[in-house]
């Protein structure tokens, strides 16, 4: 078992981690940067260590600071929690060569599926099905050749990104030469790396993907989660059960991803595109997800402590992966600061932030009244799950607690979150990665 862990993050899921070393008796040291210095992650761990400065690149992004902070405290084990390095391969060397444990996969795991074209290839061989796409594309010509063969539209994505970062949709021959420029500039500023590469792009697919928990050798799905709303491919609502895909579907496809990432040892993400019918591999996120908390609602499941149980040498047997709650719904809004209807981040101090208390309504929060929203970091303010015995009631906490959450000095994303839960297709199931534009738009 761990005995110090090091939370290398900041908002949300600092707090998550440090509730889960809570229950298991792990004692919890917090990274800070100077911003964050009076949020309340910083209060509820045993001790915190400062980041000296405020950019990312400087505090949460700094990983021999990081490593520095770790050695200081005496930790024995890192929790980069999710974004920043918690996929970094040097990082996760680095942390296994100074002789901690980093509390996630192996890094020759991240290695694996952290540029895109290698991973689809893996999983292809493995009998995964994917959609069409293209190798690395580093010349004009390369991206013409693609699109002669796929057809138009397609969408560029950096090879080493994620989370839905840099991604540009092209239709139109025209604009292949600026968007082929663009997606390289970006992919470089995002990710230091300008690998580029193309996929068909699909103009109504649903985003599903598949909870992963795994101990080097045995791994098991605990089930899948609709994201399919999203805006500029960044989620804003996810669920569980998908609605309205046949469990032969759900089984056939898991039973592949399971045979193609065997020897697994932490909890991961495999998502995919669903069209006609049909899976097609896009990525796999080797980390813990935003929207974890979702499977937790609707299994009983604790990711968190799972994940840090086998970070401390313990195995699948020894663990609690089955579900114990049965036939159970969740549904979560992701609460940003800014703007419903632009979707521009919003920037202020939260002369109140007072989150609600209902039955059935789990809020994961970043701030407290008095914090200040900056442009330095993720506007994410908080995640609200709802969960129930009926997805009808599920939708209806999320909803309700959206309403009722409080929040003065900066601009969210409330009503938009509203409108797409009462909407008509939301409702029905009806749901795919451009129900958003078509609320917004229409």
């Amino acid at each position: 078992m761990l005995r110090r862990v090091l939370v290398a993050n900041r908002g949300a899921i600092a707090r998550r981690v440090i509730r889960a070393c809570r229950k298991l008796n792990i004692e919890s040291v917090c990274c800070y940067s100077d911003i964050d210095a009076q949020t309340p992650a910083v209060d509820e761990a045993d001790n915190a260590v400062r980041l000296p400065g405020y950019r990312a690149k400087d505090t949460y992004l700094n990983a021999q600071a990081i490593l520095d902070a770790a050695k200081k405290c005496h930790a024995d084990s890192i929790h980069p929690g999710y974004g920043f390095l918690a996929e970094s391969i040097p990082f996760a060397d680095q942390v296994e060569k100074a002789g901690i444990v980093f509390v996630g996969p192996s890094s020759k795991w991240i290695e694996r599926m952290s540029e895109k074209t290698r991973a689809r290839a893996a999983m292809r061989n493995c009998g995964v099905p994917v959609h069409k796409g293209s190798n690395p594309i580093t010349q004009t010509r390369e991206l013409l050749e693609f699109v002669d063969e796929a057809g138009l539209p397609i969408v560029l994505k950096p090879a080493a990104g994620g989370g839905g970062i840099g991604m540009f949709v092209v239709e139109d021959s025209d604009q292949l030469d600026a968007k082929f420029m663009q997606a390289r500039a970006l992919a470089k500023a995002s990710f230091s790396d300008d690998s580029i590469y193309a996929e068909k792009y699909l103009t109504q697919p649903r985003h599903i993907e598949f909870q992963l928990v795994g101990d080097g050798t045995d791994c098991l799905f605990v089930g899948e989660r609709e994201c399919s709303i999203q805006r500029r491919h960044q989620k804003l609502i996810e669920e569980t059960p998908a609605p309205g895909i046949q469990t032969t579907k759900l089984d056939e496809i898991q039973w592949r991803l399971l045979a193609a990432v065997t020897g697994y040892d932490s909890v991961g993400t495999v998502e995919c595109l669903y069209a006609n019918e049909e899976f097609g591999f896009l990525e796999m996120n080797t980390r813990l997800q935003v929207e974890h908390g979702v499977t937790e609602e609707a299994t009983g499941i604790d990711l968190v402590e799972n994940q840090l149980r086998i970070a401390g040498g313990e195995s699948l047997s020894s663990l609690d992966c089955k579900p114990t709650l049965q036939r159970r719904y969740a549904v979560e809004a992701r609460l940003y600061a800014e703007d419903s209807t632009k979707m521009l981040p919003s920037v202020g101090k939260l002369n109140a932030f007072q989150p609600v208390q209902f039955e059935g309504v789990r809020i994961e929060t970043a701030y407290r009244a008095g914090n200040h929203v900056t442009p330095y970091y993720d506007p994410l303010l908080a995640k609200i799950i709802g969960s129930g015995t009926t997805r009808e009631q599920a939708i209806a906490r999320t909803a309700l607690a959206l309403k009722a959450f409080e929040i003065e000095g900066v601009a969210t994303n409330s009503s938009l979150l509203q409108s797409v839960l009462g909407s008509e297709a939301f409702i029905l199931g009806r749901v795919h990665t451009q129900l958003v534009s078509d609320l917004v738009y229409s």
